[in-house]
């Protein structure tokens, strides 16, 4: 079953990057990938001056790419609805291809955050059911206007809402400022790798998070350490240094 959309829902024009719900300067915290069908999802959690975000970005088997932005407390509700609609879906039957509903839609729901609407919609057409996911500004976007919009196909709905989790527990669900005192991010360049330090916070208090990113071809690995053990993990690593220094040089 194709997870794409009919001709008539292919994705709007995007809205405007002054539309972020942040503005400039972001650092990004954490990533989760998603494989589910043709499609590839990246969650990733973000952070500027103004708080924390999730930006979703959806990349489909031709390369094209659409994204959604949604501040921590509408990626919690929009969590709360995935289990909803993936009930639904499941209580359905099999896709009926020659007579589908006529607008579509099998199940409807709406978030609304500050000036921005999320509008969820279960859809089922004759290539397969999907979740269409669709974010429009009211500031920018005049009403009905284009709208940035993803498609989740129904069968990766859980996934997508187990992978959403992790990062909401891991982040906390609060529109809150980041705290100020915190250490700014260093980097470093060790030949082909780029290496991030990021110094973040979350209702579990401080941690260090470092991000290896490969400068080829942009895979990232990254690790999170608690701010209780940054001691005993830099007494480690200066011991391995002290250890790799006493060395003598090979002939």
């Amino acid at each position: 079953m194709s997870d794409r959309e009919s001709g008539d829902e292919q994705q709007q024009p995007q809205a405007q990057e002054a539309s972020d719900p942040g503005g400039s300067a972001e650092q990004e915290l954490a990533t989760r990938t998603l494989h589910i069908q043709s499609k590839r999802f990246y969650l990733d959690v973000k952070q500027n001056r103004r708080g924390r975000f999730i930006k979703v970005a959806e990349v489909g088997a031709g390369g094209k790419k659409s994204r959604l932005l949604l501040a921590m407390s509408s990626a919690a509700e929009f969590r709360d609805f995935l289990s909803e609609f993936a009930d639904h879906y499941a209580s359905l039957g099999p896709t009926n291809s020659e007579t589908p509903p006529e607008d579509g839609k099998l199940k409807s729901e709406m978030i609304v955050k500050d000036n921005r609407r999320y509008y969820l919609d279960l859809k089922e057409n004759q290539r397969g059911r999907f979740l269409r996911v669709s974010e429009q500004v009211s500031q920018t976007i005049p009403r009905g206007g284009p709208r940035s919009q993803i498609a989740i196909p129904a069968q990766g709905m859980i996934e997508f809402r187990d992978a959403l989790t992790e990062l909401l527990e891991e982040f906390g669900t609060d529109d809150q400022e980041p705290q100020n005192d915190l250490p700014e991010s260093r980097s470093m360049r060790v030949e082909n790798k780029m290496f991030y330090f990021d110094v973040g916070s979350n209702r579990r208090g401080v941690y260090l998070r470092v991000s290896e990113v490969s400068v080829r071809n942009n895979f990232r690995t990254a690790i999170t350490i608690p701010e209780r053990s940054w001691g005993r993990f830099r007494d480690i690593i200066s011991e391995f240094a002290d250890k790799s220094s006493a060395k003598p040089e090979s002939e």
